[in-house]
This record gives structure tokens, C-alpha cells and sequence, in this order.
């Protein structure tokens, strides 16, 4: 076996979280604040004075404390300002992953030997430091981050129906791959409530996440006041939870500067290589939602650069914001029902600080990988956009095939080879059609607000149509009332409003 340059192997070392829990909310820290607290963690976990010798950070993108200089204030605040500084793009999930893998490749490059990455979210400190605001400013308007973001990037033919944020768009993947599967409501909800029941157990044993209770899948599936549906077929449980103040960092080195360190060899753990690709930004331009051919593509890659199969995995982490994201993870690496999903508990339980969650699922991996055997494997999946973006990484406890070599993660163009055409998207359309895919966001009350279907022409072109709040008959049928709804013919009638009309 050839000898490993070891000053080109790249290792973590240390990795550091936080729950910020004040007292008062209000002096809860900020977002650099999280980062600065989880970056001297991971320095204490080390075990050595690392942080003085850092040549390279990179911060995931923050959104509640807005600060586009974040990354440089917090390179302020460490011992040493390191020679690079980089941000991501936007905090979107799937940033961590591509801050690891950089880092590593840099390492493999032989132009850095110490790394940090970070991100740290603090919703409930800026929404409590808001709500003081408007309370000495009584007129004030009330800021939802959330829905400015989503607000932000909205897509301009989209927004009138209600396609916005996150939790309306995913479940259009989530009915399209229901039907696609051949699976009955209960069925599917049945796999939801076991994925989302075992990340809670994984919450509750992990004294990093933020909700600590195991939760039944039944008490996850079953619409509660306390757990009101948010968008059909999801209940609260089912999706990410953003309330919280977390911060996360790990600590990247050489293999030889480890060494140096006097870092013990079952502190290290090795990073492998990784793999990304991205779908188009308008999901309505997509081929369909019944997968994703980005995420295949940077799970499948990811095990072949590392030289590994789906079996010799021993743990996973499959991005969890929605459902219908690790259901189509665990089919492309056929991971069992009753295994665990997670390491850290899921964006739900373990918290879903925006960007940053799997900076905290990569600190929960290393943990399960130094308590394990020697040979220990596990894979991090990260989704980030709109079922738009793709990087996966594998940590292992042993160095795995060309641990020493730059490996080009970048596989936007083997996705797209795969890609078959999109359907046309068209504006206006009267006539018989089929439906794709759906999304039904309820109120408070629990009762839907109003539905947005996703239809193809009898040519196959796409288009968008509505079902008003006060069709309770379309409503209780795209609920499952008569079975699946997906396939189901209909009609689109004359524009209401600047909107078409779906009926039946």
C-alpha cells in the first residue's frame, strides 16, 4: 500500500456546540457571538491551541443578525486574523458541506494545514431584541426573517398562487413521490412519522439538540392543537424548527500537523471526499418532482470517490427539513426504515438553525465515530434551496482511498447528463388537465387556506392553478378523500384574479 503524505490528509480534530438559553432572551448572544463560543469549544476539544494557527475559516451565511462582513467581524475576534476568510453564498443547507469539503481539498492540495468552519443562527434572541423594539415603538411593523427571505427570492409567476416559502414548495415533491411510489396516505405518513420518531430518539440520547423529548410517530403523523398541520400532509413535527440560538463549528487539520499537536489518534477522524450538484433555481422548470437527479448524483459520486458502498455506512445523516428530502435520500442508498437517519436528531429536533445544521450534524458525526469501531463510516447528506442543492461528504475513522488527493467535487455536469427535458411552463391555459402535484397550506384553525396545483396539459406543458379557500369539496378531495388526488384529471377555467381556477 503506498504511503499517505500525511501533511496532505485531511482531519478533524475538534468540534464545538451550543444552545444559548438565557434567561432573559433579550441577552441571549448574537449569531457571531454562537460562532466565536462554538469555535473555542472545538479548540477545547482538541485539545491544543489551535485557533492561533488557523490559516483558512469559512462561515455559513447568517440571516438574524444581517451583516454581509459577519465572516471578517468574527475573524476579528480570534487570536490570529487567519490568511483566508470566506462566507457562503446565502445560508443554505447544504453550505456546511461545501465548507468541509473546500477545506479538505485545500489540506489535499498542500495550501493550508489548519481550517475552521462555522455558522451559528439566534432567532430567539433577535425575535425577543425585535419585539422590545416595537414595544417602545408601538407602530413599528413586526419582521418575520423567514418569510422576508422566502418573500425575497420568490418566483414571480409563482407568488400569486401561494408558492413562497419552503414549507409550500417541498410538498409538491413530497405528493408527486407518494404517488410516484405507488403509496397510500397512511402509508406514506406511516414511513414520516418512523424516519421523524427515530430522529427524536436520537435527540433525546444527544445533549446537543434542542428539543430532548422522544416523540412517538404517532404523536409526529396525528394533527394535535399543540401539533396543528402546517402544510398537507405535514404537521408541525414533521417540519424544521428555526426557534432556537445554535452555533457549531469543526476544526480541520493535516494529518501531520495533528500529529504535531499531540492530538490522540482516536480523536481523529478522517474527512473523505465528497461530492456536489445543484438542480435549476425555478422548480417549476424542473423535468419533475418525483426526484432529484442532483441528489443521486452527489450521494453516488460521494461513495464511489471514497471507494465505499451504501452497506459499509454504519451511520447517516439525511438532511431532514421536510419529509419528502431524506425519503428520496434513504432510496438511493437504500437505507433501512429502522435505522437511524440522524446523528444529531434532525432539523426538527435537533434544531434547524437555517444554514448551519449540518455544520452541527458533522460534530454529532465525529462523536459517533470516535465512540465506534475503528472502522467506522458515515455519510452526511445536505439539501439546500428548494430541493435545489445537493454536497454529500463522508468522515470515517480510517483514511479511505486517496486520502491524500484532491478529488474534484464539483458534478453539476455528470447531473445534468442525466437529465431528461422539462416540461414546457406556460401562463394561461383553459381545458382539461391532469394533476402533477400539490401544496394546501392550512390556517391556525386548522382548516386549509387554499390549495396551488401543479397541472399538465394534455400535451404535457405545466402550468399553475388555484382552489380557493371556500371550495371545501376540492379541498377535502385533494385531502385524500377519494384516494390519491395525484394523476386525477380536471379542468382549468378563465383567470380569477390573475390566477386560473382548478375544478373539477
Amino acid at each position: 500500500m503506498t504511503k499517505l503524505a500525511e501533511d496532505r490528509v485531511p482531519v478533524i480534530i475538534g468540534v464545538g456546540q451550543i444552545n444559548d438559553r438565557p434567561d432573559n432572551l433579550a441577552d441571549g448572544l448574537d449569531s457571531i457571538g454562537l460562532m466565536l463560543a462554538a469555535l473555542q469549544i472545538a479548540e477545547k476539544d482538541s485539545g491544543t491551541d489551535v485557533l492561533s494557527k488557523l490559516d483558512w475559516l469559512g462561515v455559513e451565511d447568517q440571516m438574524t443578525f444581517p451583516n454581509p462582513a459577519h465572516h471578517l467581524d468574527l475573524a476579528k475576534q480570534l487570536p490570529r486574523i487567519p490568511r483566508e476568510v470566506v462566507r457562503t453564498y446565502d445560508p443554505s443547507g447544504d453550505g456546511p458541506m461545501g465548507l468541509l469539503n473546500e477545506a479538505a481539498n485545500l489540506i489535499a492540495a498542500g495550501r493550508i494545514s489548519v481550517a475552521a468552519t462555522t455558522g451559528g443562527e439566534a432567532f430567539r434572541t433577535a425575535s425577543k431584541r425585535a419585539q422590545e423594539e416595537r414595544d417602545k415603538n408601538p407602530g413599528a411593523a413586526k419582521a418575520d426573517l423567514m418569510a422576508e427571505a422566502s418573500a425575497a427570492i420568490a418566483l414571480p409567476h409563482a407568488k400569486p398562487y401561494g408558492l413562497i416559502s419552503p414549507s409550500e414548495i417541498y410538498p409538491l415533491y413530497e405528493q408527486a413521490t407518494r404517488a410516484a411510489w405507488g403509496q397510500t396516505l397512511e402509508k406514506a405518513q406511516a414511513e414520516t412519522g418512523a424516519i421523524w420518531a427515530g430522529n427524536s430518539r436520537v435527540a433525546a440520547a444527544n445533549p446537543h439538540a434542542w428539543l430532548r423529548k422522544e416523540t412517538s410517530a404517532q404523536e409526529i403523523i396525528e394533527p394535535t392543537a399543540d401539533n396543528r398541520m402546517i402544510n398537507y400532509p405535514y404537521t408541525k413535527l414533521m417540519v424544521a424548527n428555526p426557534s432556537i440560538n445554535q452555533g457549531a463549528a469543526v476544526i480541520v487539520t493535516s494529518l501531520a500537523m495533528a500529529k504535531k499537536l499531540g492530538v490522540a489518534e482516536d480523536r481523529i477522524v478522517y474527512v473523505g471526499h465528497g461530492a456536489k450538484a445543484y438542480e435549476i433555481d425555478d422548480y417549476l422548470r424542473r423535468e419533475n418532482f418525483t426526484e432529484s437527479k442532483s441528489m443521486a448524483m452527489s450521494i453516488n459520486k460521494t461513495l464511489e470517490f471514497n471507494g465505499v458502498t451504501a452497506k459499509d455506512l454504519d451511520h447517516v445523516e439525511l438532511y431532514s427539513c421536510f419529509p419528502c428530502v431524506p425519503k428520496m435520500a434513504r432510496r438511493i442508498l437504500d437505507w433501512p426504515l429502522d435505522k437511524p437517519h440522524s446523528v444529531y436528531g434532525g432539523l426538527t429536533f435537533g434544531g434547524a438553525p437555517v444554514g448551519n445544521c449540518m455544520t452541527h450534524a458533522a460534530c454529532a458525526m465525529v462523536d459517533k465515530l470516535r465512540a465506534d469501531h475503528r472502522d467506522a463510516k458515515g455519510l452526511i447528506f445536505a439539501n439546500g434551496g428548494f430541493a435545489s442543492h445537493s454536497h454529500t461528504i463522508l468522515l470515517s475513522r480510517q483514511p479511505g482511498k486517496d486520502a491524500d488527493k484532491v478529488v474534484d467535487y464539483d458534478c453539476q455536469a455528470l447531473a445534468d447528463a442525466t437529465r431528461g427535458p422539462a416540461p414546457e411552463l406556460i401562463e394561461r391555459y383553459e381545458g382539461p388537465a391532469m394533476i402533477e402535484s400539490f401544496c394546501m397550506p392550512y390556517g391556525r384553525k386548522g382548516a386549509p387556506a387554499y390549495a396551488a396545483v401543479v397541472a399538465r396539459t394534455p400535451k404535457g406543458d405545466r402550468f399553475l392553478a388555484h382552489v380557493p379557500g371556500d371550495d371545501e369539496a376540492m379541498l377535502k378531495f385533494l385531502a385524500g378523500s377519494e384516494g390519491e388526488p395525484v394523476g386525477t384529471s380536471g379542468m382549468a377555467v378563465r383567470m380569477e384574479d390573475g390566477r386560473q381556477r382548478w375544478t373539477r
